[in-house]
Formats: C-alpha cells, structure tokens, sequence
C-alpha cells in the first residue's frame, strides 16, 4: 500500500487556520444570538444590557451607555423594526424575550443588569419574572409592567377591557406609511422630550420604524399583563418615573400613585419619581438619570 507524503508544516498551518476560523465563528454566534434584535457590546465587567423603548434603537442610551461601559460590559440592544433596525418577520414581544433569555445564557452573562426605557422597561419586567434566577437587578426607566392604565388613568383596566383598543391598533397602524407614523408621533412628542433638538430626535426615529411592527408592538403591550408576575421577581428593582409633561400636583400625585400601585405586589421595589423631565428621560437630563442608575448598582440587593 502506498502512502502518500504529507507536508507536516502545511497540514499544521491549516488546522490552526481552521481553529482561529472556529474561535470567530463561535464569537460571531455569540453575539448574533437573536434574529429579533442586534447587539452591540462595549466595555468589561459585570454585564449591564440596556433596551431601547417603542420605536427607538440603542442609540438612545448613547450618554449612558459611554459612562457605564469605563465599569460595566455594557450590550446596548436595537429591536428589530425600530428605529432603521431592519424589521423581521413574526417579531412580537414574546420573541424578543426568549430570543433575549437565549442570548443571555448562551453568552453566560452572570446575573446582568437590565435597564429598559418604556417598552424596554416593561421587558425587564418580563425577563425578570420569566426567569428570575438569571436576572439581576432592574432598572425601569418610565416602564410599567401593564401599560394600559397610561392611556386609561386607572389601574382597574384589564387586559380583557382594553381587547378592543388593541385590535384597532394593530389594524390601523397596519395600513400607515413611514411618513404618516412620524405625523403621528410629532402630535404627541411634547409628552416625549423637553428640547426640540431630542424631539426631533424622536420623530426622525419613528420615521424609520415600520408601522406593521409598530402596530403590532403596542397591540402586545396592551395584551400583557405583569402586574401580578412581578412577584416572583427575585432581584431589587428601580422604576423611574416621568411625569414632567405634567403641570399641576395633583396630576404628579396622580402618576405617581399610577405607578406604585402597578408595583404592588413586587418584593424589592425603589420608585422615583421626575417631575421635570419627560418620557425620554435619558435624552432630557442624562446626567441625573446615570446617577439614579449608579447610585442604585452600588447598593446591596
């Protein structure tokens, strides 16, 4: 039997080749983990992930996640759909949940911090309850875990009152263009952001949201209700509040009463309340609010 000659260097050189080829793959998959959202991963240390809200991308945190990232491996998220993230098909919250679980476990991020804006916060809610002994400490920012009592100001509103909201939504955003979601959004931006700067900010994000995903999204919102879930949240937990498009006390008091009461049956529950910044509190007055998040990563659970 004849037995080929084998060049020894060659065949080495190639199987270390193929070794740094499998160490990027792995890498790659890693941080491609969900097909419902990107990532973008910055710093070193104890990990943080930060999700942008309805219509946003991880942008948003910009000022934030510069800081936190000199301390903290930071994982700034952008939801597929918003905000020039290009939209996938069958998006829905749920998916983004697990997709996010996953991505958390396959990466092996020990106990990370959630920080999510609005929906974003509603979904730190979500991972927190779902799977509490992978989550670590939540911070909220103007997220509820039940969203229907924003738009009804009562938190007697149930998932089954407010089915019919829902479907409209989901029906009539369906059918809006690009252009007409920004129209849409601009009626209400002086609830979302004090300067014209941030609100121009805000619609030129919603110009490059898909409305269909939109739609959906807020449909999901006004379908899931956590209220009770939060109870079996382990980790401590920080909602900030913004009730600055606000004029009077008696409607801070309001909100404020609003929120705690959606927080009622959460262990380790800290509310804050702002009542001169607005909804995108992290574009209004980004120095205050790095220092509620620090302020409350340096306590003890």
């Amino acid at each position: 039997m004849k037995i080929a000659n084998i060049n020894l260097s060659a065949f080495c050189q190639k199987m270390r080749v193929l070794g740094i080829l499998l160490v990027l793959l792995i890498a790659s998959t890693n941080l491609l983990a969900g097909e419902s959202f990107s990532v973008e991963v910055r710093g070193k240390g104890q990990p943080i992930v930060l999700i942008p809200g309805l219509m946003s991308n991880g942008e948003i945190w910009i000022d934030i996640s510069d800081e936190l990232s000199k301390t903290n491996e930071v994982h700034i998220v952008s939801i597929a759909g918003f905000a020039g993230t290009p939209s996938i098909n069958d998006q829905s919250l749920s998916r983004v949940k697990a997709e996010l679980l996953t991505y958390i476990r396959h990466n092996q991020l020990d106990k990370p911090t959630i920080i999510g804006h609005s929906l974003g916060g509603f979904m730190a809610f979500w991972l927190a309850s779902s799977s509490p002994e992978t989550i670590g400490k939540i911070i909220s920012v103007d997220g509820l875990p039940f969203v229907g009592p924003i738009f009804t100001r009562s938190n007697d509103s149930s998932v089954e009152s407010l089915a019919p909201q829902a479907d409209m939504i989901r029906s009539m955003y369906s059918k809006l263009s690009k252009k007409q979601l920004a129209a849409q959004t601009e009626q209400g931006i002086f609830i979302q952001a004090t300067s014209k700067e941030n609100q121009s900010k805000i619609i030129e994000m919603a110009a490059q949201s898909d409305p269909t995903t939109t739609g959906n999204m807020i449909s999901q919102l006004l379908s899931t209700d956590l209220r009770n879930e939060i109870a079996k949240i382990r980790s401590a937990i920080l909602l900030i509040g913004a009730s600055g498009a606000f004029t009077t006390t008696e409607q801070h008091r309001n909100v404020e009463s609003l929120y705690r009461q959606q927080l009622s049956k959460a262990a380790n529950i800290k509310l804050v309340m702002n009542t001169n910044d607005r909804h995108f509190i992290m574009l209004d007055n980004p120095k205050w609010l790095l220092s509620q998040i620090q302020t409350f990563l340096s306590e003890a659970n």
